[in-house]
């Protein structure tokens, strides 16, 4: 199994999805706030067989780089541009609006929605050049604090 842990970094908050390769399936998604992530990244690799870290060239990536110095294998820095505003329309894709719901406009639906995740999501599907699918039991809204 190939797993990549891609984040989407910011100032207060991160979003973190990690998938397998292969199976093109995501098995987490959070957001988490960025002083955690450097423990939560250090507990994820002792469960699981992370080959690369995929990070968004945004908002303090640099600094989130330097915080995952612990990791011995590949951190790659990729291009984040416009992945929150995209986000937006691939929550749909992901959590399609079923029965009369569709009658309201799309925008109530995302109003208090943390897209963190979704964002690492599309950082991560930008990489690969594939689009990938949800393991059944992940929740992109789960936050870790």
């Amino acid at each position: 199994m190939f797993k990549i842990l891609s984040i989407d970094p910011g100032k207060s908050k991160c979003g973190l999805v990690l998938a397998e390769i292969s199976e093109k399936k995501v098995y987490k998604a959070i957001i988490i706030k960025s002083e955690l992530l450097r423990d939560y990244v250090r507990n994820l690799i002792n469960v699981e067989d992370i080959s690369k870290i995929i990070i968004g060239n945004g908002t303090t990536s640099r600094e989130i780089r330097e915080k995952l110095d612990f990791f011995k294998k590949e951190i790659i820095t990729f291009e984040e541009k416009n992945t929150t505003f995209r986000a937006k329309a691939r929550y749909f894709d992901l959590f399609p609006i079923r029965g009369f719901k569709i009658l309201i406009p799309r925008e109530v639906y995302i109003l208090n929605k943390n897209l963190d995740a979704i964002s690492a999501l599309i950082i991560l599907e930008d990489y690969c050049k594939i689009k990938f699918s949800l393991n059944q039991n992940v929740d992109f809204k789960t936050w870790q604090k």
